[in-house]
């Protein structure tokens, strides 16, 4: 039976409870650690023996969750992920510190980096980490390392959010970051070594900011506990923690694998509110009416435009309940644009060229890359704004660039193809079955029927069966 953990400290109704704790016996061997049949199974695989429906109930969002695995099979798998062995030959490949390298540690309660100016050398690097005793973050080794990328790609189609991955090579009796809290739901694998760490109640409960906390301000841990490679933690964003190598023992790296950054219903509103008051606009004078003259002068909200906005905001309500379609602005492109690509370990390539028979009237199609692709409604941005007529846009990723993965690249473009909004039952028939024929596709012309399944094939969308 699951074994709830001990506090170490007084629980607060404000915070998070302490995390259960379950003790696994070893099974199977290490093809086991993971299951890669679908996005669902490598999540419960993941978590396992916690079912998903257990999860998302008891834990995701509310409290931590710890497995202490006593499994030699999957601590092997965990240390292949990433070890410290592989910094040699990555820092070959020209890694830089800031970008790909950060070197760091705890003093006095403080982040104290010691970052070199330049590219990253392997000599001083390790130096650094045996003489000063300091913590090695790699940022994003899914850009490197095949397994991450694997599993990673796998849960971006499960949460329909980006993953991003940080390891942390930390030697014994050292500690690389202060107190915390972030802004993202993390996953820990413990990969090398031992990891000590201390879990704090929230100050500020699913938060939307990295923040640095103060000994005195976090008081005494809810949780302490020690990870072995094998082991997995969970922690919503908000809660505090820290975490050290203890003395005497080799060094320690795990992973740490995040999500759901800006991913809030908060987040959801502010996307689709502008593109709901546009269409509104189109079609409410008191919309498009003027505000009051020297409105934007006063210090306080005045009593007229406090009622005016309430009453547009009941307005778009109402609209909002007899709508099917939520005009999302940025984060369905922001995450179509910026998540990895399908995991191939052939040339990528290959994953957008066009392959198999021509799809014709006769044909039977089938939708590929599913997980991989969005559509969306919005405004022909090839007319002005008095005559823009709606246009579904499909995005993908089988183009991305494995190697920009979350290092903020602001050249990064965006994949796919638009149709005018009539298409959108065709487009959803396609989504919506296993298999399709051409000929029943819900558009007037046949050659409508044929352009749009050829569009799609040559995006490599959609192939024929």
């Amino acid at each position: 039976m699951p074994k709830k953990a001990k506090p170490t400290g007084k629980g607060k109704e404000e915070g998070s409870v302490p995390c259960k704790q379950l003790k696994i016996e070893a099974t199977g061997g290490p093809s086991s650690a993971l299951n890669f049949e679908s996005p669902g199974d490598l999540f419960e695989s993941l978590i396992s023996p916690i079912k998903t429906e257990t999860f998302f109930r008891e834990f995701w969002e509310k409290q931590p969750l710890l497995l202490q695995r006593d499994d030699p099979a999957v601590a092997t798998y965990y240390q292949s992920l990433f070890r410290l062995s592989d910094l040699k030959s990555l820092c070959s490949r020209g890694m830089y510190y800031g970008r790909d390298v950060n070197v760091c540690r705890c003093v006095n309660g403080k982040k104290k980096v010691l970052n070199k100016d330049g590219k990253v050398h392997f000599l001083q690097l390790r130096k650094d980490f045996d003489q000063k005793r300091a913590t090695i973050q790699f940022h994003q080794p899914q850009r490197f390392k095949d397994e991450l990328w694997r599993i990673q790609e796998k849960l971006e189609c499960y949460f329909g959010s980006l993953v991003g991955s940080n390891v942390y090579i930390t030697p014994a009796g050292s500690q690389g970051l202060p107190p915390h809290y972030d802004d993202v739901e993390v996953f820990i694998l413990q990969l090398e070594g031992e990891k000590h760490w201390r879990l704090y109640h929230p100050t500020v409960p699913l938060a939307r900011e990295y923040r640095v906390e103060s000994e005195g301000r976090i008081g005494t841990p809810a949780l302490e506990f020690t990870l072995k490679p094998g082991d997995f933690l969970y922690f919503p964003r908000g809660t505090i923690h820290q975490a050290d190598t203890p003395p005497g023992l080799a060094h320690s790296t795990h992973v740490t694998i995040s999500t759901y950054q800006n991913n809030s219903w908060g987040d959801f509103l502010l996307d689709t509110i502008s593109g709901l008051v546009f269409d509104t606009a189109k079609e409410d004078l008191e919309f498009r009416a003027g505000i009051p003259r020297q409105l934007l002068l006063q210090v306080d909200a005045t009593a007229v435009a406090t009622r005016r906005l309430s009453g547009f905001l009941r307005t778009l309500a109402d609209r909002l309940e007899g709508t099917k379609e939520l005009l999302s602005a940025d984060m369905k492109k922001d995450f179509v644009m910026n998540r990895l690509p399908p995991y191939y370990m052939g040339d990528q390539a290959e994953l957008s060229t066009p392959g198999g028979r021509l799809p014709r009237l006769d044909s039977t199609v089938r939708l590929q890359f599913k997980d991989h692709t969005i559509f969306t409604v919005g405004p022909d941005q090839d007319q002005s704004d008095e005559t823009q007529e709606k246009m579904v846009y499909i995005y993908h990723s089988l183009k991305n660039r494995r190697e920009t993965h979350m290092m903020g690249n602001d050249e990064t473009e965006s994949h796919g193809l638009r149709f005018p909004l009539s298409h959108m039952d065709a487009l959803k028939q396609i989504w919506g079955h296993s298999a399709i024929s051409v000929k029943d596709l819900k558009l007037t012309t046949d050659e409508e029927k044929e352009n749009l399944v050829l569009s799609l094939w040559t995006e490599c969308l959609i192939q024929v069966v």
